[in-house]
């Protein structure tokens, strides 16, 4: 049984792990422990209760809470607070139950005096060795309570986090995180978690560039495969927070949610509220191990599963918005001869589409452009043998549109100042019902009259004006905006099962955890150069695998790219073999976005060879367990590793940027092998055990901008 239960306290276990909770004799819900599994019941620490320390430290600034709410003497960061209808700003919460319902364990609170419910749930993943942890808010109606002015009017939450994860008491953590912005998202950061608190969010509307809502701490020698790693991520795509936090005790935690930053929710009496889901797990195994072990969450919850995801061409680096029905059959032609099995049609094709000062919002195919519809051009590519794809973006709208015309007060804005446009656009209120309910309509009819399989969806501006006039807290429209988003997606998803939804924003300005339950795949960063791509796939990497990272081969240098793709891009062609460039998409979801016909022969030609070769490889890598053999942040030499999930299979692929010569590389070392098995290596005439493998390893000769594809098999 996964959970174990006393009278008031409980410990929670997975297949390597655990986590124990309890109440103190002070009647504090306090953290116990989480790491490795034990082996016997009592060997778990017990509930501790930490007496005051002066008049200025009160019980609960020293001990652990599991759900801290505001009020009484503590100043830590709180996880809840609420205003009552009285005024009253403070929280107390006292034990009403404890449900267990399979994996999931509830403990529900009730505030002493008002009628306010707050629900933790706590949810084990056994076989992921993950837990999740979220939290229900309920204004519930109180009868015959006896209490006077204890009324059920509207409760205001100005803050509530889904979770807050205690780390054991060790002396000093390291923090690891990443961020970034556009063309530079996923890299990552590393330092010291020093006194204070260390706060990370987004306040964009989306979960953003900036950074990323996954955190990890180690106590500072854990390496990739090696040393203790406690990591979480938060499954939203709005605003959010995490707080990393090292108190004068020595304690540290890292609470994860909601961003609290201009919000408020108002429930109403019988209103509920239920906060988005926080993951989180102990690694034994380095950051490799709690990388897969959030590989195998992510993969486990897409909306098709560990279904292939196909390689596919995108249009818009050989036309950008001069898209017509004859270039798009040319370029469709050409990818169908190299094996792609994916035409997309990306930005351009719509009413008004010229460029990127008008047309969204105008959800139908551009008459001069497709006077006969779609559906010709999707008619050739299906005869090609690909699947067709298109590119939308809706939840922007141009004033130059006839949806503006029509509803101008769909947009965001406040109503006394100039509405802010972000390449020419602005951001359609999806808090409104009515604008969730066109989108729905006009985006199922187009899905409804096309053979359309796969959708990338954009946001490309984030928000400002931030009001929504008819709401009676304007602040809700940083959660229910995302909301609105959630059930215009599913919905569409639900009608259009056969779908694949691919969640862009600028590239990686949403690419989370929440989007994953409902978009197969995400594009990561506008930047498609492929030695920066190394890095940005690498920092992905740490939440995300394979499977979801889409990775394009172009022939655009992001330094030299100006905004939106305009120039010649045949300046901007050759300095990477093309070899160099499929060898580096093809660690993810490979694509392909150049312009097919600026390519000769020979290279159209390789284009299928390699092509040819993902696609025989593409179970290992997009369903495989990675290993990050060689960090492409440490220096020019680079190399990672996918292995079958039934050890059968792995490949390897390594990168050279630029080293000056002379110069002889480090053998790279496999990770993950039986080490009294023997395993055959391409390139190599005798097998090799794998303690041969991962003790000695392999060397590799590479040239500058040179990489290299080597399978292996056990045998």
């Amino acid at each position: 049984m996964p959970i174990h239960a006393s009278a008031d306290s409980w410990i929670l276990e997975t297949q390597n792990t655990a986590y124990a909770l309890g109440f103190n004799a002070s009647g504090m819900l306090v953290h116990r422990y989480w790491g490795p599994r034990l082996p016997y019941l009592l060997d778990y620490p017990p509930v501790q209760d930490y007496g005051e320390w002066s008049s200025f430290y009160g019980k609960r600034e020293i001990n652990l809470e599991e759900y801290p709410v505001y009020g009484g003497a503590t100043y830590r960061e709180p996880c809840l607070k609420a205003t009552f209808t009285d005024g009253v700003r403070d929280t107390v919460l006292e034990f009403k139950a404890a449900q267990i319902e399979g994996n999931e364990l509830k403990i529900v609170l009730e505030d002493a005096h008002y009628p306010l419910r707050v629900t933790l749930h706590y949810r084990i993943l056994e076989d992921l060795d993950l837990f999740e942890r979220w939290v229900t808010v309920e204004n519930f109606e109180l009868k015959n309570s006896g209490l006077e002015n204890s009324g059920t009017g509207p409760i205001q939450l100005e803050r509530v986090l889904s979770a807050q994860w205690h780390l054991p008491p060790l002396e000093d953590y390291r923090l690891t995180h990443l961020g970034g912005r556009w063309l530079e998202e996923f890299q990552v950061f590393q330092e010291p978690l020093t006194h204070g608190v260390k706060l990370l969010e987004s306040r964009r509307l989306t979960s953003g560039h900036q950074n990323y809502p996954w955190f990890a701490l180690d106590n500072r020698d854990a390496l990739e495969e090696r040393g203790e790693v406690w990591f979480g991520v938060l499954a939203w795509s709005g605003n959010w927070k995490a707080t990393l936090e090292k108190t004068e005790f020595h304690s540290t935690r890292a609470s994860i949610g909601l961003n609290d930053w201009d919000f408020a929710l108002i429930l109403e009496p019988g209103e509920h509220f239920v906060t988005p889901k926080s993951v989180a797990g102990y690694s034994s195994a380095g950051f490799g191990g709690a990388s897969r072990a959030l590989h195998r969450f992510v993969r486990g919850n897409l909306p098709h599963g560990d279904a292939p995801h196909k390689v596919l061409y995108n249009s818009w680096e050989a036309t950008f918005f001069d898209v017509t029905e004859a270039g798009q059959k040319e370029l469709a032609k050409i990818a169908a001869r190299i094996g792609v099995e994916l035409f997309v049609m990306d930005d351009g094709w719509f009413h008004g589409r010229n460029s990127d000062g008008a047309g969204l919002g105008d959800w139908w195919p551009d008459q001069t452009k497709f006077p006969n519809g779609l559906n010709p051009l999707i008619e050739r590519v299906n005869a090609l043998g690909m699947d067709f794809g298109l590119w939308l973006e809706p939840e922007m709208v141009n004033p130059d549109s006839d949806l503006y015309r029509a509803h101008p007060d769909w947009a965001i804005h406040f109503p006394t100042r100039k509405r802010t446009e972000m390449r020419n656009q602005l951001i359609l209120n999806l808090a409104k019902l009515e604008v969730q309910d066109y989108l729905i309509t006009v985006l199922d009819q187009l899905l409804s009259s096309h053979n359309i399989r796969f959708i990338k969806w954009d946001m490309n501006r984030n928000a400002t004006e931030p009001g929504w006039q008819e709401a009676k807290e304007p602040r809700e429209l940083w959660v229910r905006y995302v909301e609105g988003f959630y059930r215009v997606w599913d919905t569409l998803a639900a009608r259009h099962p056969r779908i694949t939804f691919q969640s862009c924003s600028g590239g990686g300005g949403r690419a989370d955890v929440g989007m994953l339950t409902r978009a197969d795949q995400v594009w990561l960063s506008d930047n498609t150069e492929p030695s920066s791509r190394l890095k940005i796939q690498h920092g992905a990497s740490y939440a995300l695998p394979a499977s979801v990272q889409e990775a394009w081969v172009t022939d655009m240098e992001s330094e030299r790219m100006p905004p939106y793709g305009q120039g010649d891009s045949a300046l901007k062609r050759g300095k990477m073999p093309l070899e160099f460039r499929f060898h580096v998409s093809m660690c993810g979801t490979l694509g392909v976005g150049a312009n097919l016909l600026h390519w000769d022969e020979s290279e159209r030609q390789q284009a299928a060879e390699l092509i040819a070769l993902y696609k025989e490889i593409r179970p290992v890598v997009q369903n495989g367990d990675l290993y990050r053999l060689k960090s492409p942040l440490k220096g020019a030499f680079s190399a990672l590793e996918y292995l079958g999930q039934d050890g059968a299979e792995g490949v390897l692929f390594a990168f050279r940027t630029h080293l000056s010569e002379p110069i002889v590389l480090p053998p790279v070392r496999l990770a993950g092998l039986e080490p009294h098995t023997l395993y055959r290596v391409d390139g190599l005439d005798a097998p090799l055990s794998g303690a041969v493998l991962m003790a000695v390893g392999l060397t590799l000769e590479l040239k500058d901008f040179s990489s290299v594809v080597r399978r292996f098999y056990r045998i």
